[in-house]
């Protein structure tokens, strides 16, 4: 299909305007979160200026188990959204994903908007493509692509639904796990498969149980529905709303995942608003997680703004481990979470 990079630029600022003034969370579905409660310790032995929330994840050190998640790029705005975030990335000593690189491969002066090494010289920073879009014969662009921004790993977005509910969306999966396999084994990026929010199950995740992936973003439903906002952009209005409510729970996700793949790191994402989700996600059993949308309007606004959100949230983090008696992340997944 020959793509129209100034239609697909024109799509992505629409994304950006539904998600900062429509309603494109699940109305109907939850994380699943609220079912789990974190062991509180009225006697811990912890020194809350003492807890370490460092971790390794995919080869880079972590301050803090979070990412931000992918969100945007090829768009004028968003660059200033990028760069804003990769910013308070570094500051943070974060991670950060990019939004997906297929209009670099398209439109070369698009990658303007995904240059963010010299705010982010020291971020892991997690490029990204669609699982739809990926053959053995855009890997040599996409390398390049990579290459350019000075990524550190690869994301792969599959995406089904939202692209179902795209105008003239990519709807062809057929074969895509054994393209995946072949491109993960082979492209000398650490890869993680990641969902935009419909979530990644036991279904999806016993297809990956022999594919040389580095990671998995569960992705999973209760957060943003971007099959909602992709009826919003095609048709200003919700047509399809079961469509729209349809997901794996992220709490459901991540468990099914961790059950299905042991051995491999997880991202927990999907309607994680607060450091008392990210501690029970991370209890759970993931290794990360990511937050996207709430973070928007602050990108928008300075790299001080998405700073501010992002240390409110590590600091409850840090209040939640403190308060369960965990010292660090691997005491806080031996307390694990209790079931209501």
């Amino acid at each position: 299909m020959t793509l129209d990079p100034g239609g697909m630029e024109t799509r992505k600022r629409r994304h950006i305007d539904v998600c900062l003034s429509e309603a494109v969370d699940y109305q109907t579905v939850t994380t699943g979160l609220e079912r789990y409660r974190l062991p509180y310790n009225a006697l811990t032995q912890t020194n809350l200026g003492s807890v370490d929330l460092a971790n390794d994840f995919l080869g880079a050190r972590l301050r803090a188990p979070v990412l931000i998640g992918s969100m945007t790029g090829g768009a004028e705005l968003s660059g200033t959204i990028n760069r804003n975030l990769a910013a308070a990335a570094q500051q943070l000593g974060i991670g950060m994903m990019l939004g997906s690189q297929r209009i670099m491969l398209d439109n070369g002066s698009a990658s303007t908007s995904f240059n963010v090494r010299d705010v982010a010289p020291d971020v892991l920073l997690i490029g990204n493509i669609g699982l739809a879009q990926l053959d053995e014969f855009m890997v040599p662009d996409l390398v390049k692509a990579l290459d350019h921004v000075g990524a550190n790993a690869l994301a792969v977005h599959t995406n089904p639904l939202q692209e179902a509910m795209q105008h003239e969306g990519d709807t062809d999966f057929s074969g895509s796990v054994s393209r995946l396999r072949d491109i993960a084994g082979s492209i000398g990026y650490p890869v993680m498969l990641k969902e935009v929010g419909h979530g990644i199950g036991a279904a999806a995740a016993a297809e990956l149980v022999d594919c040389p992936i580095a990671a998995v973003d569960v992705a999973g439903a209760g957060g943003t529905s971007w099959a909602r906002v992709e009826q919003y952009v095609r048709y200003g209005e919700i047509r399809y709303p079961a469509l729209a409510e349809w997901g794996i729970p992220t709490a459901e996700a991540l468990q099914e995942v961790r059950h299905t793949l042991p051995d491999v790191s997880i991202v927990a994402s999907g309607g994680i608003r607060t450091g008392m989700d990210a501690a029970k996600v991370l209890a759970m059993g993931a290794d990360a997680v990511a937050v996207a949308r709430p973070l928007l309007a602050p990108a928008i606004e300075s790299p001080a703004a998405v700073v501010d959100w992002l240390q409110r949230f590590i600091d409850e983090l840090l209040v939640c481990l403190h308060g369960c008696g965990a010292a660090n992340l691997a005491a806080l997944r031996r307390r694990g979470v209790t079931e209501l």
